[in-house]
């Protein structure tokens, strides 16, 4: 059974992502609030479970939760600031979006920067009264706590919903089924057609060590 919270009498928002290690689409993140002793035997990594679970455990998510959001990171913004940072950004844009203020953040994985409510975002960070919501990051979290768990539903499928949206578009890049991921597929159809506009061109698209430029 996973863990309900991590801080003890806060409001506490979990965060994850979906999409890092794409080689096409945005980067997507979600932060869920669910309530105080919350608890779902369904809820697990999304990784582990399958899309039609995942799917509807992302009913129940919003149904159930205090509140939730998702944040977008563009693949031009990740060209920009680099996906790590572009992770971070994503889940900060989530989290502007919650309509319930979190008083504390657990995040997956090992990386996140210093998260200032949009309450106080006309202070500067140097002031007294301006001080970051504590987080925690947690390896593995999205299979430990609920919060993060959930988090990972709503990103994976919001993401999917979008990549198979593109794969209309671009059927030749079989985003219907490897979501932009670095599949053999994929990499022979950039190899045929070159890049689109939601290619990551920053990433080593074909797996030969070069950038994308020389398409």
């Amino acid at each position: 059974m996973l863990a309900s919270h991590y801080y003890q009498g806060k409001i506490e928002a979990g965060c994850d992502e979906a999409g890092r290690g794409c080689l096409a689409g945005s980067v997507y993140a979600a932060a869920v609030i669910l309530p105080e002793n919350y608890q779902n035997e369904l809820l697990n990594d999304s990784k582990q479970l399958t899309e039609k679970r995942r799917y509807q455990l992302r009913d129940i998510i919003q149904r159930d939760a205090i509140a939730w959001a998702v944040g977008i990171v563009t693949p031009a913004e990740i060209d920009k600031i680099n996906i790590l940072n572009a992770s971070i950004l994503a889940m900060h844009r989530a989290l502007d979006q919650l309509q319930v203020r979190p008083e504390a953040i657990i995040v997956d994985g090992n990386r996140f920067k210093p998260y200032y409510s949009p309450l106080s975002s006309n202070l500067s960070p140097l002031s007294p009264n301006c001080s970051p919501l504590p987080h925690t990051t947690i390896v593995k979290g999205d299979a430990k706590y609920l919060s993060i768990a959930a988090a990972s539903i709503l990103a994976k499928t919001y993401r999917d919903d979008y990549m198979n949206q593109l794969a209309e578009e671009y059927p030749q890049y079989d985003w219907i089924s490897n979501k932009g991921y670095p599949t053999k597929k994929h990499r022979d159809a950039i190899k045929q057609f070159g890049i689109t506009p939601y290619h990551r061109r920053s990433y080593n698209l074909i797996g030969d060590g070069q950038l994308s430029f020389d398409f």
